[in-house]
């Protein structure tokens, strides 16, 4: 069973044995440079072109970091991204029987794809010679080549996507406010940060998180009180934690990096996940982020030339943003609208 639906003891060790790979001092010390280059990188080809899809830069940059921790290195890093790109990108708006299908079987032969050409040849490769990575550590424990898939899936997808969709909203609000944008660009790494977990507060990629009662739970609130029988599924609107003023504080709706919320909760609300299954990758996703965009809003003529425009994934209650034209060395466009 994938770590994400593990339980008990079970995940607590898988939790603990792959700590290792998503710490923020190892993510520092072993990652940063990988994250310095492709961002430099990426800006570049920016800068020789005159345009480019922010969507397209931040998967490319998402996939490339996810795939060095994961192990998933042995094939065309490029092409790597179109698959997920295929196999994460589906279209929510047409229903019924045959609509439902025809997804389906699109989503089945992306995760074959991705199976034969992404993750077959890093287990064999690391099956020869071990690495320090997450496709190692699984061989070692004796996980099973469609064991291994699942967890590619779920450490690796669902990373990518959502670091994808995360940098395009933080990159849009940077671009539309010229004050938050200066801010950011005027702050050391921390402050950077603290930039974008506010903006991931108002602005969460996943909305809903589904957690299983372990107990008989008594709820009282605002003179209510609910009871929430042991093994009951709870369904959790991110959202409107993040925006409650008892978790968030004053104006929980205004984008305030000054912002001081409720003791021990963190300044990104829970759009991380809490307990025992938040995102191991957070530090990852922030850090990759601070440091691509402080790269990228750098760049002399940087115009939001469109706008992305916004869709809706509702298994996770996700936005999708596509189409983000950026341009240098251009004539401004119009003014866009800011989100939010």
């Amino acid at each position: 069973m994938a770590v994400l639906f593990q339980e008990g003891e079970a995940h607590r060790k898988q939790r603990i044995a792959t700590a290792r790979f998503f710490a923020p001092r190892v993510v520092d010390t072993r990652h940063r440079e990988l994250m310095t280059t492709l961002s430099e990188g990426l800006v570049a080809r920016l800068r020789r072109e005159g345009r480019a899809l922010l969507d397209t830069m931040s998967l490319d940059l998402a996939v490339a970091v996810a795939a060095e921790i994961i192990g998933l290195t042995e094939s065309d890093g490029a092409q790597m991204s179109m698959r997920l790109d295929r196999l994460l990108s589906q279209n929510y708006t047409r229903t019924g029987r045959w609509a439902t299908a025809l997804r389906l079987l699109k989503v089945q032969w992306w995760m074959w794809r991705f199976y034969r050409r992404d993750v077959l040849p890093a287990i064999r490769a690391r099956r020869a010679a071990p690495r320090e990575d997450v496709i190692s550590h699984l061989l070692a424990e004796g996980y099973a080549n469609r064991a291994i898939l699942r967890e590619c899936l779920m450490y690796g997808t669902a990373g990518m996507a959502t670091t994808r969709e995360f940098i395009v909203m933080a990159g849009w609000h940077l671009l539309e406010r010229e004050d938050l944008r200066r801010r950011f660009l005027d702050a050391d790494e921390a402050g950077r940060i603290a930039v974008l977990e506010e903006i991931l507060r108002l602005e969460p990629v996943v909305g809903t998180l589904y957690r299983r009662a372990e107990d008989d739970v008594a709820l009282n609130a605002a003179g209510r009180s609910m009871a929430i029988p042991s093994g009951a599924l709870i369904e959790i609107d991110v959202r409107a934690v993040n925006a409650d003023p008892v978790v968030a504080g004053a104006c929980p709706h205004r984008l305030d990096p000054d912002r001081v919320g409720a003791p021990k909760v963190p300044a990104s609300g829970i759009s991380f996940g809490e307990g025992h299954h938040r995102c191991p990758g957070a530090a990852v996703a922030l850090q990759e982020s601070a440091i691509f965009l402080d790269k990228l809003l750098r760049e002399p003529g940087l115009q939001l030339s469109t706008p992305p425009t916004v869709a809706w994934n509702p298994i996770i209650s996700s936005y999708e943003l596509r189409g983000a034209m950026l341009t240098v060395g251009q004539a401004s466009p119009a003014p866009t609208r800011a989100p939010g």
